[in-house]
């Protein structure tokens, strides 16, 4: 049995309000057996000292797009399948660095399943990543959020997009979905800001569509998740059972405590704004999406307000992919800029992701947890900068990154 014990300066073990002071964390196996101030030595225990860091559960990232490049879809959505893999491969790693331990992939634009073969290829040890949760694909109305239809007229018969318009196509692109080993199932019933040709604040799917994929997902066990922008697309997909909203751009009063009351997970992607809001000050945002941010970013960004004042649970996701993986990490800072308190946001990227995730031995340092632990300089509950500076990663017990000793590929 391999024995490792962490030595903390300060840990935030993902359900507290506070930091507890001097604690150290054993090791077994890559399994957590032990939190307390003192766990002795066991079986000649390899101790790795972070006396001077705050500890905390590993980060959990519940919406990425590691196999799409959101700046340049028109050239990359074109690549082949075996290179967005890699690409995403790539990514996932030099995420990792951040402190991000699991990624919840929000689905590609290919006619393949590059996130599953990914997947496994890491759960089965071939390559060294954060663990992956997948919806492959995002299965969306024509000319909805997903269709990729209209970028590529001559070209629509590639089946970059997964459209449907009928109930029974519907069921059977969640029936495929499951069948080639989909952990959740993604649509989308709104438009979107990076997409041509729809819009944000339009509903995309009619109410039986709606339903018809809720009830199938829920009929084969998989959870859902609904892009969705529209106050009234945030209430279509509650009623139709959806497990977590991403986005919520324009959700109202009245969504929020339909999500409150339905126990749903909104995923506000807050960063994701300031990426756009940034770009479109720079004139690089693209010219499909400017009339339509422009004319909402207020709203936007009233309703993150709105979600921070709730009760609603909230999960970090970032929407990454649709801009660089390297600015993830500083959704921790926009959601406390929001209004989101910082132990709100540290619960929101470990115990409340890993609970959206239905993953009762992630997000939580304690005793029969998987040993994923990062680390960093200063108090991300003092304050959140702290999260942007982590230089310690431990992913089921072992060690890829500490200081300057990286083991990512």
């Amino acid at each position: 049995m391999t024995s490792k014990v962490v030595v903390c300066g300060k840990l935030f073990d993902g359900q507290s309000d506070m930091m507890r002071g001097p604690t150290e964390i054993l090791i077994n196996d890559g399994t957590i057996v032990e939190v307390s101030t003192s766990v002795g030595r066991p079986n000649s225990a390899e101790v790795i000292d972070l006396s001077e860091r705050a500890v905390s559960p590993g980060f959990i990232d519940t919406h990425v797009h590691l196999c799409i490049d959101g700046l340049n879809l028109a050239r990359q959505t074109m690549q082949c399948s075996p290179a967005k893999a890699l690409a995403g491969l790539y990514y996932a790693q030099q995420y990792m660095r951040f402190g991000f331990t699991t990624l919840r992939d929000m689905g590609t634009l290919d006619p393949e399943w590059p996130t599953v073969n990914l997947r496994d290829a890491i759960e089965s040890g071939m390559a060294r990543g954060p663990r992956l949760i997948v919806a492959p694909h995002m299965i969306s109305a024509t000319a909805g959020h997903g269709d990729m239809q209209g970028m590529f007229p001559c070209r629509c018969h590639m089946g970059l997009s997964r459209v449907a318009d009928s109930p029974a196509k519907i069921r059977e692109l969640v029936r495929m979905e499951h069948a080639f080993g989909g952990n959740w199932i993604k649509t989308m019933n709104t438009g979107g800001y990076m997409s041509a040709g729809d819009d944000p604040a339009r509903v995309t799917w009619f109410e039986d569509e709606m339903l018809t994929l809720g009830q199938t997902a829920q009929q084969l066990g998989l959870p859902l998740a609904v892009h969705t922008g529209a106050a009234e697309g945030c209430k279509q997909a509650l009623r139709a059972g959806a497990r977590s909203l991403e986005h919520c751009y324009l959700i109202d009063d009245e969504g929020i405590a339909m999500a409150e009351k339905a126990g749903s997970f909104l995923v506000p992607t807050m960063q994701m704004t300031r990426e756009d809001k940034a770009l479109m000050k720079a004139g690089k945002l693209p010219e499909h999406a400017v009339w339509k941010f422009r004319r909402d970013v207020a709203e936007i960004e009233k309703a993150q307000k709105r979600i921070a004042r709730s009760k609603a649970k909230i999960a970090f996701g970032t929407d990454c992919g649709m801009f660089p993986f390297s600015e993830g990490v500083l959704e921790f800072q926009a959601m406390v800029a929001a209004g989101i308190d910082a132990v709100r946001a540290m619960k929101a990227g470990t115990s409340v992701a890993a609970e959206l995730l239905q993953r009762d031995d992630l997000g939580v340092i304690a005793p029969g947890k998987q040993a994923d632990i990062v680390a960093m300089p200063g108090d991300p509950l003092a304050d959140i900068a702290a999260t942007a500076k982590v230089d310690f990663v431990m992913k089921g017990g072992r060690v890829y990154r500490h200081g300057a000793f990286e083991i990512l590929q």
